[in-house]
């Protein structure tokens, strides 16, 4: 029988998509070119599904319809080829969106994306809906994909979507009731190509959207153009102008949804966030926005942004102990994020590098020098830092810290830190950087520095 989809890809997402096709009646061909031992298992588990082929081969012929994994680059062979040959290349959320638009009663699907913030955003969102009794599910780039969510059993009414730029390349037809977008840097250039690619991706969840909400403080995000018809919200760590959400004093102001724009209404207070960082903040105006976007009432706002429980390895406190205060950012994974990082303390030994993805850190360290009383440098591209600190804070003394093991290595850093650390420093992971050249993933690398810190230095209490 001839296929009718490829599933690009045997990773979460293509495993997820194949086995949702299956049960949609769907037959399909999987392609995977990582032929190892592990792929080869999760192959064969898919091959007892009905209508599931695998091959590691890549396929002459191609069916008319190609759903590809995130992390394809639009530049892979396979995808240059479907496309130069008429076939349509897509994202799974797409053809989610496409399957939930055909149903009798579709869901309301709201959305953000960003450089930075995304899943805590979403994360907050989700709690917020639910302290109003609606039945919402945050998915895509966290917990489970949305096609499983679309062909799942739970009934589910608004689905609240983190979006990545991959995913978001390859979705032409993705329509939002409402959409955000948190912040824009340098990131994944070596996906995209270029910052213009980058952030056209990024515009994308925007396409069609009702409401549209950015950040008034992202010099970026000012800059876009959108059509005449789509309104837009804008949120801001300052105080909010007539159709913005922002900051006054100590509490969270709405000027956007309100009768009177003129007028303000309290949604909550700076208290009710953790961590009170000011991204955070940002992160939870943007939520906020989402939320009454969809008339969740204000009641439920700062219920929600209580009953919000952070995800790890974003400014996670590990240990605190003679005046030294351990924190795992291990999530900051490209500049902005450890700049947001670095920005909410002082005195800081720095442990950074790793792989770059072909993102500028000289802005970085030239701004947050001052904040800085050592850096401990790892990874493949920690020359690129290390080069930003000679060039902008010659006089903070830097080290390179290697080891034969990813646990090693962090034995190696900790150690180093605690010899370096005193009363009032903040040993922060933020490094700035992907992990997978040392870790496989950075919840590894985070993982392993909460547990050799513990180990390290908390066995000292």
């Amino acid at each position: 029988m001839k296929q009718e989809i490829l599933v690009a890809g045997l990773g979460v997402t293509g495993v997820a998509t194949a086995k949702a096709l299956a049960q949609l009646g769907k037959n399909i061909l999987v392609y995977e070119e990582n032929s190892s031992a592990a792929m080869q298992s999760k192959a064969d588990e898919l091959r007892l599904i009905a209508n599931i082929d695998v091959t590691f081969t890549q396929p002459e012929n191609l069916p008319k319809l190609i759903i590809t994994s995130p992390g394809w680059k639009p530049n892979h062979p396979v995808l240059i080829h479907a496309l130069s040959s008429g076939c349509e290349v897509i994202s799974e959320v797409e053809y989610a969106w496409r399957i939930d638009q055909k149903s009798a009663k579709p869901k309301t699907w709201v959305g953000l994306t960003g450089t930075n913030g995304k899943t805590t955003t979403v994360g907050m969102t989700e709690a917020i809906f639910k302290a109003d009794g609606k039945k919402a599910v945050a998915c895509g780039n966290i917990g489970k994909t949305v096609i499983e969510v679309i062909t799942g059993d739970e009934v589910v009414d608004y689905l609240i979507l983190e979006l990545s730029s991959f995913q978001l390349h390859w979705s032409e037809q993705l329509r939002l009731h409402s959409a955000a977008i948190l912040n824009i840097a340098d990131d994944h250039l070596d996906w995209h190509g270029s910052f213009s690619e980058y952030l056209s991706a990024k515009k994308r969840i925007t396409k069609g959207a009702n409401l549209i909400i950015i950040n008034r403080d992202d010099r970026h995000l000012n800059n876009l153009e959108f059509n005449s018809d789509q309104r837009v919200v804008k949120f801001t760590l300052d105080a909010p102008r007539p159709g913005e959400i922002g900051v006054v004093e100590e509490l969270l102001v709405d000027r956007a949804f309100v009768d009177d724009p003129q007028e303000a209404s309290a949604l909550a207070e700076l208290s009710d966030i953790n961590p009170q960082a000011p991204h955070n903040v940002a992160n939870a105006l943007a939520a906020m926005a989402l939320a009454r976007s969809c008339g969740v009432n204000i009641d439920s706002i700062a219920q929600g942004l209580r009953n919000f429980a952070p995800g790890h390895h974003r400014i996670e406190e590990v240990e605190n102990l003679d005046g030294v205060r351990w924190i795992n950012d291990s999530k900051a994974t490209n500049p902005h994020a450890a700049n947001a990082s670095l920005a909410a303390f002082t005195s800081i030994i720095w442990i950074a590098g790793g792989l770059a993805k072909g993102a500028d850190m000289e802005d970085l360290v030239q701004s947050k020098a001052g904040r800085l009383k050592a850096v401990l440098l790892i990874g493949t591209d920690r020359n690129l830092i290390s080069d930003a600190l000679s060039k902008y804070a010659p006089k903070i003394p830097k080290y390179l810290i290697d080891g034969v093991s990813p646990e090693q290595l962090m034995d190696n850093l900790v150690i180093k830190g605690k010899e370096l650390a005193s009363s009032g420093d903040v040993v922060l992971l933020a490094p700035a950087c992907a992990s997978m050249d040392q870790f496989t993933s950075y919840a590894h690398r985070g993982d392993l520095f909460t547990e050799k810190v513990k180990q390290l230095v908390g066995s000292k209490k």
